[in-house]
């Protein structure tokens, strides 16, 4: 269930709703946006009805959501340094896979700046199919996406593959990204719930997008609402490309979720000539 409360209702008029859901043992998680606060209500609502909160002073709206990914139901801008990303601009998210020395990033950095993108990508943690293919620099690569980001007054953007490694990356980055292998990590994903770090949630490759909504949830549950969704093209029986891009899921996932969605062209057709085109078709998409 989700309450919407009243552009002008006060702190009392939400402690209050939020205190009356408490005692009757649901659990409340709040987002405040730039004028309206939304309350997502967790727990056993079948013999509830809503207007026993409709009468609440402050409340504008309670509504009953009958899919199981109610969280993620909430509009959400996510912001990370200065960076507003699920707005009406375009934010191109760039840079190397696997960050491999300090020269290649630097300069594919500042290339990728002087085109206009927002956000610096790099792997310093990379989950390779070989086991003896190059794994990443790991925290001396962190070290570096921040030096390069803060040159360029990007954000920065990279992979988290297990627990154990969030904590040491937060100092250098900005947005947590959640690779297609590990969408259904949940143990994983419960934990970036418990950080207040964005976190850019990517598909898995054979994802249903209601398995994509419900991994999404267990971060939302923790009480980071900063999740992005990025679509990266799922395995189908195509074999010209590397997978096959869903450009259908932005405008599902827009009208299921209010969560803001990217695509990853890149990964999704593993062709370099097809990029431009794709990511011409992505922002298309996005806008209407």
């Amino acid at each position: 269930m989700v309450i919407v409360m009243q552009k002008h209702a006060t702190d009392g008029n939400i402690e209050r709703v939020v205190e009356v859901l408490s005692t009757r043992g649901f659990d409340v998680h709040r987002s405040t946006g730039s004028d309206q606060t939304i309350l997502g209500v967790v727990g056993n609502i079948s013999t509830i009805d809503p207007r026993e909160f409709e009468v609440l002073e402050g409340v504008q709206e309670v509504v009953r959501v009958s899919e199981p990914y109610k969280l993620s139901s909430e509009k959400t801008i996510v912001k990370a340094r200065g960076v507003e990303i699920g707005g009406t601009d375009v934010v191109v998210m760039a840079g190397p896979c696997t960050i491999e020395n300090e020269r290649q990033l630097f300069e594919t950095a500042r290339r990728v700046a002087r085109a206009g993108a927002r956000v610096l990508r790099g792997g310093a943690y990379k989950p390779r199919t070989s086991p003896y293919a190059f794994q990443g620099m790991g925290i001396e690569g962190l070290k570096l996406l921040r030096a390069a980001g803060d040159e360029t007054n990007m954000a920065t953007v990279s992979e988290v593959m297990e627990i154990s490694q969030i904590e040491g990356m937060l100092e250098y980055v900005d947005i947590l990204q959640v690779g297609a292998r590990n969408m259904q990590n949940y143990n994983l994903l419960a934990a970036l719930g418990q950080t207040r770090k964005p976190i850019l949630l990517k598909r898995g490759m054979s994802a249903t997008i209601q398995e994509w909504l419900l991994a999404s949830e267990y971060i939302l549950a923790g009480g980071n609402y900063d999740v992005i969704l990025c679509e990266r093209g799922i395995r189908t029986f195509e074999t010209y490309t590397r997978n096959t891009l869903d450009i259908s899921a932005i405008p599902v996932i827009n009208k299921l979720s209010h969560l803001p969605i990217i695509a990853d062209p890149s990964h999704a057709v593993g062709r370099r000539d097809k990029v431009m085109p794709l990511a011409r078709a992505i922002v298309a998409r996005t806008a209407c």
